[in-house]
């Protein structure tokens, strides 16, 4: 088996699923993976439950698959130990012979045909109550008479044809009639044999009932089971179930291992091109949810930029609209300090002349190193020099007077007129210091 498009872990799977179970063909490991998503465990335990005769957990039985019984699509062996078929010879024998084939070609057809109509009333009007339960009882009562046997397959006919479906592997069906000396022969001699049973398990499933079970009745109709002991060899084609073969008469173990073989070889390829179909459905369905996923990525890392994008968008938008916000505040702030100015230019007292009594001299040092000299009125209040500061134009907007020796801070800022010049101890020339606050 090449990789045919496999993982690296893919492959160890396969490879480590053919070792625990001793499986020969690969392409049946990877196919039996597949079906279980690649769940090493459940595989195996599905695996298991199909090697030792249980229905898997996917079988069901009120869908089963149907079967198509055309005998042009199927081998048919008759044969009997005793009685081998002779040859024809001479121009009646052979006449003879083609005469008796035609005979039983058209009466097989017909019959066949009549048993598919009369089954489809016959289903409707009669299902078996306990399908189960005529299984598992012939099977009790099959073990007690012959010990050695095929391993058998534990559920219904339906559920046989659904996990034969679903394994790819082909499906023997036996229905026993204890009444039919050739059958009871059949069981104790051939299906005993330790060969048939390894060819059997190797290779198929097999299902079997009593006749004269509800179950074994319906299914005999359905697959036109009239003389015993026979074999059904049922397997898929062109993902239709239909009868491969079908082995009627007793016969040696031999010559039933090389007729089961001849069906088998001839039919093995269906079941591979099948396995091959459904790999290719994997792969495709892999390969689906990996572009899926790969377009999911792509799409979130895409909605991922474009999300930090609208981040990066928004947060500069959040500091253009602070800044502009601040810009605002401060443009409003310095209109209502150039209005108050204003306001307070009207509140400073006028200038006394020189020469006044009560007049002194402030000379004012500013912080951009402008001296500014005022005449004031002792009796003017430090509110006054306050304000003829404020309104000068080179005044900072926030500031504090203070003298120079000893240094002392005027109270002059506050809401109320404050003391008078006088009262403050300033004196005639006295130079007081004006400190910008914000600086």
């Amino acid at each position: 088996m090449d990789n045919d498009g496999l993982s690296n872990e893919q492959t160890e799977k396969v490879l480590q699923f053919q070792d625990i179970t001793g499986l020969d063909d690969m392409n049946v490991c990877r196919d039996i993976l597949i079906r279980h998503q690649w769940d090493l465990e459940v595989a195996f335990q599905e695996h298991l439950n199909i090697r030792e005769g249980r229905p898997s957990a996917y079988a069901t039985e009120s869908r089963a698959p149907a079967v198509i019984n055309d005998r042009f699509l199927q081998h048919v062996f008759s044969s009997t130990r005793a009685s081998p078929p002779r040859e024809p010879s001479g121009v009646a024998g052979v006449i003879r012979y083609m005469f008796n084939y035609m005979v039983n070609f058209w009466y097989s057809a017909f019959s066949s045909l009549l048993s598919s109509i009369l089954g489809m009333f016959r289903d409707q009007e009669s299902i078996p109550a306990d399908p189960l339960g005529d299984v598992l009882r012939f099977i009790d009562t099959y073990n007690e008479k012959y010990s050695e046997h095929p391993v058998f397959y534990q559920g219904t006919y339906s559920q046989a044809l659904n996990d034969a479906k679903n394994e790819l592997r082909f499906l023997l069906v036996y229905l026993h009639s204890e009444a039919t000396p050739e059958a009871v022969a059949f069981c104790r001699g051939t299906m005993s044999d330790p060969q048939v049973i390894e060819y059997v398990n190797r290779r198929m499933l097999f299902w079997a009932c009593d006749m004269a079970s509800h179950e074994g009745k319906r299914v005999a109709t359905s697959i036109s089971v009239r003389t015993h002991p026979t074999l059904i060899i049922i397997g898929m084609r062109a993902n239709k179930m239909i009868i491969m073969g079908r082995l009627e008469g007793d016969c040696s173990p031999e010559e039933v291992i090389r007729l089961m073989d001849i069906v088998v070889n001839d039919n093995e390829v269906w079941l591979n091109q099948a396995r091959q179909d459904r790999l290719e459905r994997d792969l495709t369905q892999t390969l689906r949810q990996q572009q899926d996923e790969a377009y999911q990525r792509s799409l979130q890392a895409d909605q991922e930029k474009q999300r930090r994008k609208q981040q990066e968008r928004e947060e500069a938008m959040r500091i253009q609209a602070a800044i502009e916000a601040e810009q605002q505040a401060e443009k409003q702030r310095k209109e209502d300090i150039e209005q108050l100015k204003l306001d307070l230019a009207e509140q400073v007292p006028s200038e006394p002349d020189a020469g006044v009594p009560d007049a002194i001299s402030i000379v004012f040092k500013l912080p951009s190193g402008l001296r500014l000299e005022r005449r004031f009125h002792n009796t003017n209040t430090m509110r006054d020099i306050y304000n003829f500061i404020f309104c000068h134009p080179e005044a900072p907007d926030s500031f504090e007077v203070t003298t120079n020796f000893p240094k002392r801070v005027l109270d002059c800022s506050g809401h109320e007129p404050g003391p008078t010049l006088l009262l403050s101890g300033l004196k005639n020339r006295e130079v007081l210091f004006v400190a910008d606050l914000e600086a």
